[in-house]
């Protein structure tokens, strides 16, 4: 049985009891032993995390680390897959190799913290680098199968810092149960970096699958270096025996909430060549050898045959004038709408209802319990992108905003069935 150790380091602000009762919870619903053990001091942290790991399975570690400055010190060291949660907002935390970093959602994201450690035991994967930065980067998930179809994901979290691609494990597994192969993406979000750099980091993120080379799982290696022209014979080897060669001719582009708004646009501007000069410029943030990812994208390697909403911000100038997410589009994009001047960028480059027609066939899926607004984005967005001669799929089934993204309900299950049949013939 995957065994989760939860250390809570001094200084932590959060009532203790309320702590065991998160993670005992925790660990009952995804059906592991655990504990959690409060450390004295940084020299204890140190000594937990050192512990082997109990002989009858594997485990995971999430620290929240407090606000000492010896513990926090801790954070960037190599100490392998650790889960580090800070329950509070702490910008500009990077964590060792291999480990993850979650910050900002309250005492809740000790539960999040749980989950991630028990999805990175039970589900492992590659995390690539498409940019020399710590945002820049994305996990691969590999099927037991020969040259499987590819699945990108694009997590929400109305493009603020405090939301990651860890939201998105559920379905990395779901669908990677189904015979995709999954790219889940991690980007930089405009609270902290700027739109251009967000929009650059997802046309990125898609151009790199064309000459993606594969790290080796979590805690066992170093990155390859950033902007090798090499495709090692083994990169996608997920055991002794086999290699697995990725299907290109087959990426569908799914996004969640934000971060659907994040995948049409992305389609929209690889369909006008605009891909790859917004992923020249992520390379050139960060320095060199972004040439070579952006111009093997624009060889044609990749094919993205379906474009997938899951609950998305489809209408960025009604979102803003809406206020949706309390501003939330306005805060991304740098300055609210502009009346009477919607052709105006930057919306009009990123919201994805004035982008159609998109070119590729489109699944648009809304729970109907969700926010009302992004009903009425999404049947909006559905309605134009056919009239607009679009390939269109609407699905609305009952469900809430995050039930569009849980393998358990009904509304994903329909999802996954549309996306498992083939988008597209071969070649």
């Amino acid at each position: 049985m995957i065994e989760v150790l939860v250390v809570v380091g001094p200084g932590v602000v959060a009532d203790a009891g309320l702590l065991e009762e998160i993670a005992a919870r925790e660990f009952a619903a995804a059906g592991v032993s655990g504990a959690l053990v409060h450390a004295r001091d940084a020299s204890h942290v140190l000594s937990l995390l050192s512990s082997p790991s109990s002989p009858e399975g594997a485990g995971g570690v999430v620290v929240l680390p407090g606000s000492s400055a010896e513990v926090r010190s801790l954070i960037g060291r190599d100490l392998g897959a650790v889960v580090w949660v800070d329950v509070e907002r702490a910008d500009g935390v990077t964590a060792g190799e291999g480990a993850t970093h979650l910050h900002g959602r309250g005492v809740g994201g000790l539960a999040w913290g749980i989950r991630h450690a028990v999805h990175r035991v039970r589900h492992p994967s590659r995390r690539i680098a498409y940019g020399p930065l710590p945002e820049q980067r994305g996990e691969l998930y590999l099927p037991d199968a020969d040259e499987p179809p590819v699945v990108m994901l694009i997590h929400g979290g109305y493009w603020r810092s405090i939301w990651a691609a860890d939201i998105m494990g559920p379905l990395c597994a779901d669908l990677v149960g189904r015979g995709f192969a999954v790219w889940n993406l991690e980007y930089r979000r405009p609270d902290l970096h700027g739109w251009d750099a967000t929009t650059a980091d997802v046309a990125a993120g898609l151009a790199i699958l064309a000459t993606a080379h594969a790290a080796p799982p979590y805690g066992s290696g170093t990155l390859p270096p950033y902007g090798s022209d090499t495709l090692p014979p083994d990169a996608l080897q997920p055991d002794a025996d086999r290699t697995v060669a990725l299907d290109l001719t087959r990426v569908t582009v799914v996004g969640h909430s934000a971060g659907a708004q994040l995948a049409l646009r992305a389609v929209a501007d690889a369909a006008t060549g605009g891909a790859q000069a917004a992923a020249d410029e992520a390379h050139a943030d960060g320095g060199a050898g972004g040439a070579h990812a952006a111009g093997a994208r624009a060889v044609g390697g990749v094919r993205v045959v379906m474009a997938v909403s899951l609950a998305g911000v489809l209408d960025l100038v009604e979102g803003d004038r809406r206020w949706v997410g309390t501003g939330a589009v306005g805060a991304a994009l740098g300055g609210r709408a502009p009346e009477g001047q919607v052709a105006a960028p930057p919306y009009a480059d990123a919201s994805p209802l004035l982008r159609l027609p998109l070119g590729v066939r489109q699944l648009v899926v809304q729970g109907a319990a969700d926010d009302l607004d992004l009903v009425d984005f999404s049947r909006r967005y559905a309605r134009a992108a056919e009239e607009a001669g679009d390939e269109v799929t609407y699905l609305e089934m009952p469900g809430d905003h995050f039930d569009v993204i849980n393998p358990a309900t009904p509304i994903w299950q329909a999802t996954a069935r549309a996306l498992a049949g083939d988008p597209a013939p071969r070649g």
